[in-house]
Parts: structure tokens; sequence; C-alpha cells
């Protein structure tokens, strides 16, 4: 009995880890490492400086989009009173849906500044662009994976 407790908090403990914003963040630094050593292996220079340039852009927007949900989640949790958390909640969703936007729009800007007074190759910001993507798809398999091969079927 005392074993299967352990085991279980175990699991719990590796299930609440494994799903970590922070651990996203370093995985889509890891992967756009990989791809920009790749791209410079495989491709040119200009193909790798644009996908590193396109995965920073992509890294920080995630990682403001991040530092804005957990501020706005943890304002929600400090009040008690319903009325006050519910006045919260609302003016706190409309600032961030606001401020995800705003960054929407600066990033293209800032691609759209890119391709035109710069030498950055379309191909490569696309895909520094999709280091987000790629490491949600990562997680979310890895999620499964862990879920399939744990014996909680």
């Amino acid at each position: 009995m005392k074993k299967k407790k352990k085991s279980l908090k175990i699991e719990g403990k590796v299930r609440t880890n494994f799903i970590s914003l922070r651990k996203m963040q370093v995985v889509s630094w890891i992967y756009l490492t990989l791809l920009t050593v790749g791209c410079l292996i495989v491709s040119t220079w200009t193909i790798a400086w644009s996908a590193l340039v396109g995965g920073i852009i992509s890294v920080l927007s995630f990682w403001l989009s991040y530092r804005d949900l957990t501020g706005f989640m943890s304002s929600l949790v400090s009040s008690t009173d319903v009325t006050q958390r519910e006045a919260k909640a609302q003016f706190g969703k409309s600032g961030y849906l606001f401020k995800f936007w705003i960054r929407i729009a600066i990033i293209g800007v800032v691609v759209l500044l890119l391709m035109k007074f710069s030498s950055i190759n379309a191909f490569g910001l696309i895909l520094g662009l999709s280091t987000i993507v790629f490491t949600v798809t990562f997680t979310a398999v890895d999620i499964v994976r862990h879920y399939y091969f744990s014996g909680r079927r």
C-alpha cells in the first residue's frame, strides 16, 4: 500500500512538472539553436541568420505572453471578494487581449521592416517563427507518449 501511494506521488510530481512553460521555453531555445546550426550546415548564412531572427521573435513573444498570463492569473487569486474578482477578471481579460493584439501588430511591423530593409530570407524567417509551434507540438507528443507508455490507460 505504501509503495502505491509513493509511486502515485512520484507520478503526480512528474505530471505536474512535465507540462511546464519554463520547460517549453528551454526546449524552444534548444530547438532554435539546433535549427540555426542545421541551417548553417545545410544552407547559407542568410537562411541561418533569418531562422535565428525569426526564432528570437517567436520565443520572446511566447515569453511575454507567459509573463502577461501569469500576472493576470495571480491578480485574480489575490482578491478575496467575488465581485472584485469578477471586475478584475473582466478588466484583466480585456487588457490581456489588448496586449496580445498589440504584440501581434508589433511582430507584423518588425517582420515587414526586416523583409523590406534587410537581406533576410523569407523561408528562414518562417522556419524561425515556427519555433514555438514546434515546441508545442513536441510537448504534446511527449505528453501523449508519456501517457501511453506509463501504464495509465
